[in-house]
């Protein structure tokens, strides 16, 4: 079982900072999945990438594009 996302921010150059729920600070990049589909292609779209928030342990855009904790944790880098 993955740990769920509490916090997201989103930061420079398609990067997500992380905290986890054992309050663990990863970096996720997010610039390999930008061409993974319709849904995706649109964060590049600043404003939209920046919408990111938390949603049920895991992160969710405005336009519904969403990620799993199980996917994030094992693909970002501890700070």
């Amino acid at each position: 079982m993955y740990l769920g996302v509490k916090a997201v921010e989103p930061q420079a150059n398609y990067m997500l900072l992380l905290t986890f729920e054992n309050d663990e600070k990863r970096l996720f990049d997010m610039k390999p999945y930008l061409d993974f589909g319709p849904v995706f292609k649109t964060l590049k779209d600043e404003s939209l990438f920046r919408s990111v928030h938390t949603a049920f342990r895991s992160v969710e855009w405005a336009n519904e594009a969403d990620l799993d904790p199980e996917m994030l944790y094992p693909n970002s880098l501890p700070l």
